[in-house]
């Protein structure tokens, strides 16, 4: 009790040692089995909306895609810098021509969860890392 049990004493009775009152000890195991096979290709088009323009005339876009597939809802988010002379007459363009893009994809839902260790565990490691 961080050296607080000491002054205990003036409140406890003697046949109470202070030093036995508090007990930490705690082991932490994780075990199980579980395969998720996974083989995903992302091929598709995603609409992004211009949330700025710059003063060099280039623009700043955003764009977001939520699919539902068996509780679990795969996300895809792309933003960046794209010049208008890169965007097609088709008004698409390829993601390797977007300045500072950030691409994510991930996804929630029971697996992603099942994935995570829980709360208590994960305060634990953050406390205890070793």
């Amino acid at each position: 009790m961080l050296g607080y049990e000491t002054s205990l004493s003036r409140v406890l009775p003697e046949t109470v040692n202070a030093g036995n009152l508090l007990d930490l000890d705690s082991t932490s195991t994780n075990e199980g089995e579980g395969t998720i096979n996974r083989d995903e290709t992302i091929e598709l088009k995603l609409a992004a909306v211009v949330t700025q323009k710059l003063p060099n005339g280039n623009f700043v876009i955003l764009g977001r895609q939520e699919v539902r597939v068996n509780f679990e809802v795969r996300q895809l988010q792309i933003a960046g810098v794209v010049r208008p002379e890169d965007i097609a007459a088709d008004n698409t363009i390829s993601y390797e021509k977007i300045a500072e893009a950030r691409i994510s994809y991930g996804g929630k839902g029971h697996i992603s969860d099942v994935q995570q260790p829980r709360y208590g565990n994960q305060l634990l490691d953050i406390v205890f890392p070793f």
